[in-house]
C-alpha cells in the first residue's frame, strides 16, 4: 500500500497529489495523510467520486484517509459536452470579501487547472482580469504551463488599454469583445471562477 504524507501542505495541494496517485495507479490502495478537517473532506469527495471506499483515522499531526478501489467501476452520466471548454474570467480575484485571499484564490484556482486531466480550451480575460496575464503576476507560470497544454489565452485589449497594460502583456495574446462574443456564444461549457 502507498503512502502519501501531505500534513505540511494545505488544500488544494492534497487534493491535487492524490489525484495524481490515483490516476497513476487505479487498482491500488492508497493511504493519504492530512493535517486538517478541509483537507480531509475534500480528499474523501475525490476519492468517493472516483469510486474509493473511504476509511478515516485519526492520527498524529491529522488524519490518516485509506482509500480502497472499489470492485464496480464509477457510472458517469449525462451527455458529452459539444464544444470547448471556456473560462471567463473578469477579476483578479476570486470571490468577495477579501481582495488579497481572492488573489490568493485566483492564482491557486490558475494553478489547479493545470492539475486537471483536460485544460479548458480558452481562457478569456476581461476587466481586471487582465492583471493576471501581465508583467509581475504570480499566475503567469500557470498560465504559461495552461499554454503549453494547448489552451488559448486571450485578453480583451480594451480593458488592456484602460488598465495601461497594453505593452506588459506577458501571457496569451490581445483579443477584441467580437472574439470573446463569439468564443463565448460556441462554447459547450463556460467556467466563471
Amino acid at each position: 500500500m502507498n503512502t502519501l504524507d501531505c500534513r505540511a501542505h494545505r488544500c488544494p495541494h492534497p487534493v491535487v497529489e492524490t489525484r495524481k496517485l490515483l490516476l497513476a495507479e487505479p487498482d491500488a490502495e492508497l493511504t493519504v495523510l492530512v493535517g486538517d478537517e478541509t483537507a480531509r473532506e475534500n480528499v474523501s469527495r475525490l476519492a468517493a467520486g472516483k469510486g474509493y471506499k473511504v476509511r478515516v483515522e485519526d492520527t498524529e499531526g491529522g488524519f490518516a484517509l485509506v482509500l480502497i478501489p472499489s470492485e464496480q467501476p464509477v457510472e458517469t452520466t449525462g451527455p458529452a459536452v459539444q464544444g470547448k471548454t471556456v473560462a471567463f474570467i473578469s477579476s483578479d480575484a476570486m470571490g468577495n470579501g477579501s481582495d488579497e485571499l481572492g488573489r490568493l484564490l485566483m492564482k491557486n484556482f490558475l494553478f489547479t487547472l493545470t492539475e486537471l486531466e483536460t485544460a479548458p480550451d480558452v481562457l478569456l480575460f476581461v476587466n481586471a482580469g487582465v492583471k493576471l496575464t501581465c508583467e509581475g503576476s504570480e499566475a503567469l507560470e500557470a498560465l504559461e504551463k495552461l499554454a503549453c497544454m494547448g489552451s488559448d489565452i486571450a485578453s480583451c485589449g480594451l480593458c488592456l488599454d484602460y488598465f495601461h497594460l497594453k505593452d506588459k502583456l506577458a501571457a496569451g495574446r490581445t483579443t477584441n469583445m467580437l472574439d470573446i462574443a463569439e468564443t463565448l456564444q460556441k462554447a459547450g461549457r463556460t467556467i466563471r471562477p
